[in-house]
């Protein structure tokens, strides 16, 4: 279905281009179908230009006649702006993505002109690699197929999750931002296997294929995640001291603070925005 089709980033950051990267390496996409753009940074552009043989193009040079797929990836505070920019240019039949965390499809679809198809969307950065979970939800006017052609887009850059909007925080908070959670703890992990003797780069690959050995058993195997904890936790043994140790240190309690940090920031975005619309309004 994305055969003839061309899809733009309105957008050229962090997100943007880990999408653009697995896209690109996935073929599901000729490169001359993808486009990226931002207000004025011309050196960004012809980095990704470069590097992924796409078009790069600033933003008042967006050929938005041609464009089937619009994908926002600007700040989530530009969004209005955005917004506003666009409105009297896209296309009746464009589907609009938005990446943003914490902005809504109803307030999307409040300065788009009327019956605009909008679709929220969560990755993470793993769509680097083409490993990202990323959520969808469809606003009011989407259609069927407007939604199957933004899964089969989207699954180029990993597995994708159809879920309901209000459920798009809960998702942030867990896969939006969790792989910096991952970072983190693996951070942690290299510094504490350097200072025991490791070589920092030693102890990194041991954590890493630690944890990606850890997410496969979840993935492939039918144990609760505490059923596998528990397989691996012997009475009075190592890991029996380590989780002792994690639980003293508040460890399990961090991870769902973790969570419910930033699903409470994207809740504050959104109700922000809203804030602001009743202020004007």
């Amino acid at each position: 279905m994305l055969k003839n089709k061309t899809i733009a980033f309105l957008g050229a950051g962090n997100m943007a281009e880990a999408m653009i990267s697995g896209t690109v390496q996935s073929g599901k996409l000729p490169t001359e179908q993808i486009i990226v753009s931002n207000r004025s940074n011309q050196d960004k552009l012809d980095e990704m230009k470069e590097k992924y043989g796409i078009t790069a193009l600033k933003k008042d040079h967006l050929p938005f006649e041609e464009i089937d797929i619009l994908i926002l990836a600007m700040k989530p505070k530009d969004i209005d702006k955005a917004l506003a920019s666009i409105n009297q240019l896209v296309r009746k039949d464009t589907v609009i993505l938005s990446v943003l965390a914490g902005i809504t499809t109803s307030h999307m679809e409040e300065q788009l002109p009327a019956g605009q198809s909008v679709i929220r969307v969560m990755p993470n950065t793993s769509s680097m690699l083409k490993e990202s979970a990323t959520a969808i939800s469809a606003g009011r006017f989407t259609s069927k197929e407007d939604m199957d052609n933004a899964e089969e887009l989207l699954s180029s850059i990993g597995e994708v999750f159809i879920i309901d909007e209000d459920q798009m925080d809960i998702f942030t908070g867990i896969a939006g931002s969790g792989p910096a959670y991952f970072y983190y703890l693996m951070e942690h992990i290299e510094k504490t296997g350097a200072e025991a003797g490791l070589e920092p780069a030693l102890a990194r690959k041991i954590g890493a294929q630690t944890i990606f050995g850890a997410a496969k058993m979840m993935l492939e195997r039918e144990e609760s995640p505490a059923q596998l904890r528990e397989n691996v936790t012997s009475p009075n043994g190592t890991t029996a001291a380590g989780l002792d140790a994690l639980a003293e240190f508040g460890g399990g309690k961090a991870i769902s603070e973790a969570v419910k940090g930033a699903e409470r920031r994207s809740k504050e975005i959104s109700s922000s925005l809203q804030t602001k619309e009743l202020v004007m309004s």
